[in-house]
């Protein structure tokens, strides 16, 4: 049969692995060094049919196969130039008694063990193609075959029958071709390999000719290949010319998955896996780290350094993080740091993946949720709307004329989908007490009718959403939360209304309810052509009908202008969306998306949690101390931290800053003051109104004072008051 070799066409011999192909054709696979073929080294490495980093010692050939020498002078692959497309690796879940993992003598004699005690045994063989990759909690085995990841659990124990791998030659010349261990040297034999004139060094290969010499390497010779081996035997050296170098210079226990799993019962590793490592003689020079190129000069500069624990030396020299995880180098790490501490250290934490795997291996079983569409989903697409992954939702970014989208909310109507926000309904004769007991504002004062804007907190004072709690009546409220916050926000409440022991009732009604959101000056005069007269004033809400559908109206604004969100039923929002934009035509009205909304909020000086607000917001830092009651009687999530930052000195405070430009720096910009950091840009939009580049900056303290000036992507920009835009909000509460 024949391979594909780097384009060319080459024998093979059917049942021989695609290295053994590769050297017979003259074709190392990576250009050089120590061969093991038991799949512990780097060496062996090629791209076989487009997936890069496989260990040809373990992949048979196969007829038409597609070889690309990628890795060819330690090189790493190129990035493939297109994605591949349908490979579905699919994940079969097995459970079993006790798993094995390995097929040798140990691996045989404990899986016999375990079936005669009427075990249920499962045995991994990676001469079979079934590689362990990782033993997590459970535990359970991952395994890879080619076709499908395993994930097997394991009622009772799990068993590492992996060996141990030969220690391969640290010196001079040892990244030159023909260079074997011994059982290296007797698989390639074995698979039809010419080694030519070999030179043994120590336990000799079988079923190859070779010249045994006794003796210490001192260094390999040669251009690319070997040519002759230097040893040093009873204080002479010796040169001894050859084809190629078999070394036998002891044994490394494969045992990276008993060490991940050293902390679980049931893992425990048997035969060679469970024997202590041969440590070889401290290294003097050479390539210790193949994977990563660490020589021994890298290793003494890193110990001059004061790097001298092994966890501190494979992190500073990233030896043993490659493709063989430290099979190659671990025994030649230990063995200098003995040398230089006294003191032989154990090996250094064992963490999955062993192996190297596919994206699709390690996507197999995970499955991609669909992004949430709204109702109003196909409208948007019909209107020529941009959509954009927003959270877990597909949402409008633009409906292709932004600049058009923004003017119609400031001087005339628009509407946009906002069914994205959560919404939930929350009663039940502990709803006002559990409230008082999550929110920080009094809801005690909040009047059937009414609605307040209100953060949610966690444990440590910090903003992780924000939203409306309006007052229905009776003991019923009506929560709102961001269109990404609403899941969590909904697994926090009812965590805490267990933990409180409180009896309440929430309903999610996010799915079941749409809301459009009108605003704009001509918006009253809009929802009063489709019959809604009684629209509630600022921050009231009210159940309306509008063109004969049933909502429950919102007067606030997140735009700056007249707003009310009118939310309904999800199966009449396509109905309600259609009339309103008929009955605007020659009110100018438009739909927004995104982008509009985007600079609108920010204009007001609105923030959006999670961009303005970071994983430590606190109410000071992002200006919303008053959105936070310290003086009500319950002791609200977050109060206790909030009690204890707000001692503190203030080290960081968001901001309004302005920038006369053209156009406004990138959001996470880096903020300089005199020169040294001052914080980063939160939001940033230019503003068509303003004529200016607007921005929202979480700015550090300078000598006790925010600084009135800073420095961003090469501007001066001003520290301003917030909001940007109509600061009295007269036009929003009109």
């Amino acid at each position: 049969m024949k391979i594909i070799v780097d384009g060319t066409p080459i024998e093979a011999v059917a049942g021989q692995s695609v290295l053994a192909a590769l050297l017979n054709a003259n074709a190392h696979p990576t250009g050089g060094g120590c061969l093991c073929c038991g799949g512990d080294c780097p060496h062996c490495l090629a791209t076989v049919n487009g997936i890069s980093y496989v260990r040809t010692c373990q992949v048979t050939v196969q007829p038409g196969q597609v070889i690309d020498r990628h890795h060819y002078g330690q090189k790493e692959p190129p990035l493939p130039e297109t994605s591949l497309v349908n490979v579905d690796i699919p994940t079969r879940h097995v459970f079993t008694d006790t798993i094995v993992i390995g097929g040798g003598e140990s691996g045989q004699a404990a899986a016999a063990e375990a079936k005669s005690r009427g075990r249920d045994v499962v045995v991994l063989d990676a001469n079979a193609g079934q590689e362990a990759i990782g033993i997590y909690a459970g535990p359970m085995v991952v395994a890879r075959t080619g076709t499908e990841t395993l994930q097997i659990r394991a009622k009772q124990d799990v068993i590492v029958a992996t060996g141990a791998a030969e220690i391969h030659p640290v010196a001079p010349g040892n990244m030159l071709a023909g260079i074997y261990t011994q059982r290296g040297a007797e698989t390639l034999a074995r698979q039809g390999v010419d080694l030519g004139t070999i030179v043994a060094i120590g336990a000799a290969p079988k079923y190859v000719w070779h010249y045994p010499i006794e003796g210490t390497i001192v260094r390999f010779e040669g251009d690319e290949q070997v040519t002759a081996v230097v040893v040093e035997h009873n204080n002479e050296q010796q040169t001894i010319s050859c084809d190629g170098v078999s070394v036998a210079l002891g044994f490394h226990p494969r045992n990276a998955l008993a060490r991940q799993g050293h902390d679980m019962a049931q893992v425990r590793a048997v035969g060679d896996a469970a024997q202590p490592s041969d440590i070889p003689p401290c290294p003097t020079a050479g390539i210790v780290c193949p994977c990563s190129g660490i020589t021994v000069d890298d290793l003494e500069y890193t110990w001059d350094s004061g790097f001298r624990e092994l966890e501190l030396v494979k992190r500073s020299t990233l030896a043993g993080t490659g493709t063989c995880q430290g099979a190659c180098c671990i025994p030649y790490l230990r063995s200098f740091l003995q040398d230089k501490g006294k003191e032989l250290q154990a090996p250094f934490t064992a963490r999955p993946v062993t192996k190297q795997l596919t994206i699709e291996e390690i996507a197999a079983g995970a499955h991609f949720h669909p992004m949430a569409q709204t109702a109003l989903h196909a409208e948007h697409l019909a209107l020529g709307a941009q959509m954009e992954r927003s959270g877990s939702w597909w949402r409008p970014w633009n409906y292709g004329n932004e600049r058009a989208e923004y003017w119609a909310v400031r001087e005339a109507v628009s509407i946009m989908d906002v069914s994205t926000l959560g919404k939930m309904i929350l009663t039940g004769p502990d709803a006002l007490e559990f409230l008082q007991r999550i929110y920080p504002t009094n809801v005690k004062t909040i009047k059937p009718g009414r609605s307040r804007y209100v953060l949610m907190l966690n444990d440590r004072g910090y903003v992780f959403d924000d939203g409306l709690i309006a007052n229905e009546g009776n003991g019923v409220y009506a929560l709102t939360f961001t269109s990404g916050g609403s899941s969590n926000s909904e697994m926090f409440l009812r965590d805490r209304a267990e933990t409180y022991g409180m009896d309440i009732r929430l309903v999610n009604r996010t799915w079941g309810l749409s809301a459009i959101n009108v605003t704009g000056p001509f918006a009253p005069e809009l929802l009063a052509r489709l019959g809604a007269t009684d629209l509630p004033k600022w921050l009231e809400h009210k159940h309306i009908d509008v063109a004969g559908i049933a909502c429950h109206a919102y007067r606030l604004s997140f735009t700056g202008e007249w707003s009310v969100e009118l939310h309904h039923a999800a199966n009449d929002s396509v109905k309600l969306w259609r009339a309103l934009l008929d009955a605007g035509q020659d009110l100018g009205i438009r739909p927004h998306g995104l982008e509009t909304l985007r600079t609108l909020r920010l204009e007001k000086g609105h923030i959006i949690v999670g961009m303005d607000t970071g994983f430590d917001g606190t109410p000071r830092r992002i200006h919303h101390n008053w959105a936070v009651n310290m003086k009500k009687k319950y002791d609200f999530v977050g109060r206790p931290a909030i009690l204890r930052t707000n001692k503190l000195e203030q080290d960081k405070e968001l901001v309004g800053m302005t920038i006369e430009a053209e156009e406004a720096p990138i959001e996470g910009q880096t903020v300089y003051v005199n020169g040294e950091y001052g914080g980063y840009v939160t939001s940033s939009a230019w503003s068509p109104l303003l004529r200016k580049a607007v921005m929202l900056v979480m700015l550090d303290y300078q000598n006790g004072e925010l600084p009135m000036e800073a420095d961003i992507g090469g501007y001066t920009a001003q520290r301003v008051s917030l909001p940007f835009y109509d600061k009295e909000s007269a036009r929003a509460r009109a």
